[in-house]
């Protein structure tokens, strides 16, 4: 009895323990339309209809935002997406001769 006692208390035992992939959300940035005082008002909410296909009433509303703030998040999306619709706002300013601005931040 003595011999089996002393192989039970030798045996070890571990915890059971269960790996589930858990897949982590992308990090988001947001999209930034800064004010500048040279760029159209029409011509920045055709841009944000364009580019961000927002109806006309929200991008005149982001537009004003932007012009009494001195910048206004346009949109949050995937760092990807985020620098590629910045970068195609900026091309429509430069192409007809604006200093339109968008930038992107990473959002906290």
């Amino acid at each position: 009895m003595r011999a089996r006692e002393a192989a039970m208390s030798r045996t070890i035992t571990l915890p059971k323990t269960e790996t589930s992939p858990r897949t982590e959300r992308p990090r988001l940035w947001k999209v930034i339309l800064l004010n500048d005082d040279f760029t159209p008002r029409a011509f920045v909410v055709k841009v944000l209809q364009g580019v961000f296909r927002m109806t006309e009433a929200e991008a005149e509303g982001v537009m004003l935002t932007a012009h009494r703030r001195g910048a206004c998040v346009v949109a949050v999306f995937t760092k990807e997406v985020a620098e590629t619709k910045c970068a195609q706002g900026n091309d429509a300013g430069r192409r007809a001769g604006y200093p339109l601005a968008f930038t992107t931040e990473r959002e906290e």
